[in-house]
């Protein structure tokens, strides 16, 4: 678990995932929090692939995605995490969504520092990179707010032109 100043990012596991497939109720039971009705944006994200296996969970990585929980108010604000392992290179992808109930409380900005200072704890960690919409728009002013830079629009196949932003290890200054 990544823990902030108000939120926790508690992983998300098989199980989670299989009652979200279910209905968002049962979700929010196991969680024991609320889940607004407007999430979440990116359902797709929230699926099992069919050649898993049966298993109730994955093996631990350090590389999770994440629920961003709200313990005082006992709320999901969000999800996002990190799209897989630092690559070759030490870099490591982050991607995030707030509920729209949640947008310009500060949670997008608070989850996002806090992955990028979970993942510059790691030291193979060289660079955190996210990807926007090719627009200006709130994502961008996050990534900016917590030092990530343009750097390139890039062709995504489902998105088309996005806009990826990065911070490295030398750019870096803990929260």
């Amino acid at each position: 678990m990544i823990e902030t100043n108000n939120l926790q990012l508690l992983p998300v596991e098989r199980i989670h995932v299989e009652a979200f497939l279910r209905n968002k109720s049962e979700l929010a039971a196991i969680l024991n929090v609320v889940v607004p009705n407007s999430w979440p944006h990116f359902p797709e994200a929230f699926s099992i692939p069919a050649d898993e296996s049966c298993e109730s969970n994955p093996p631990p990585t350090d590389w999770h995605s994440y629920f961003f929980i709200h313990p005082k108010n006992e709320v999901l604000v969000g999800n996002g995490g990190f799209k897989g392992s630092p690559d070759e290179s030490g870099t490591v992808e982050i991607g995030y969504e707030i509920a729209s109930e949640y947008w310009n409380r500060g949670f997008a900005t608070e989850v996002v520092q806090g992955m990028i200072d979970y993942a510059f704890a790691h030291e193979e960690v060289k660079a955190v990179i996210a990807h926007t919409l090719a627009e200006k728009n709130a994502s961008n002013r996050v990534l900016q707010k917590v030092g990530m830079k343009f750097i390139a629009e890039v062709g995504d196949p489902e998105e088309g032109k996005i806009w990826r932003w990065q911070i490295t290890r030398d750019e870096y200054h803990p929260t």
